[in-house]
């Protein structure tokens, strides 16, 4: 990794793998289509958001934006081992995205998502589109997006709880249930 940041405009440059998330509600709604039951941004729901969760979630989509701006002007390192390690990490994070999505398009509608990779962590989607970030900062051995991807990991460590609050309000005694056999994050479902 250097210190200067790169920025050169090029055809192979971070923008190729950032275009996931620009177009992520789109694939959303596509997949719901394909696979789905239902109305995906519904099955979704809004985030009770505090003033202060509110101003979180406005910086962590600013940031998300500088990034894509920024992908645009940094160049993936090519045929380095940078990029032979970073884009393995960012494919697996995409698959299990996608996974996660597709998770949520089947599960019915009024009901928590709970099934596939919602069986090991409460927030897949979060955790898989972190290591997707992880991915991206690797492949293009970039310091700035690394900072980036961290800056907006943090952020979502404290939006996430909002959206579990929202879920205990709208799905009540199952939620809960589901809160105390998962681990937020990664890892082994717990015992009921």
């Amino acid at each position: 990794m250097s210190l200067i940041p790169a920025f050169e405009i090029g055809i192979w440059n971070v923008w190729i793998p950032m275009l996931y998330f620009p177009l992520h509600p789109f694939i959303m709604i596509v997949v719901d289509k394909l696979v789905g039951v239902g109305n995906i941004t519904k099955k979704m729901g809004d985030v009770p958001y505090t003033r202060a969760e509110k101003k979180m979630s406005n910086a962590m989509v600013i940031l998300i934006l500088l990034a894509c701006i920024y992908a645009i002007f940094l160049p993936l390192k090519l045929g380095t081992l940078w990029f032979y390690i970073g884009m393995p990490v960012y494919l697996i994070g995409l698959i299990m995205l996608t996974w996660a999505i597709v998770n949520i398009a089947t599960t019915p509608e009024g009901k928590p998502f709970t099934r596939g990779l919602y069986r090991y962590s409460r927030h897949p989607m979060t955790f898989w589109g972190n290591i997707m970030h992880l991915g991206v900062s690797i492949a293009s051995a970039s310091w700035v997006f690394l900072l980036f991807s961290i800056v907006v990991a943090i952020l979502l460590l404290y939006l996430v709880i909002a959206e579990e609050r929202g879920c205990i309000e709208h799905y009540g005694a199952p939620y809960r249930k589901y809160m105390n056999k998962t681990p937020r994050w990664l890892g082994i479902p717990k015992a009921v």
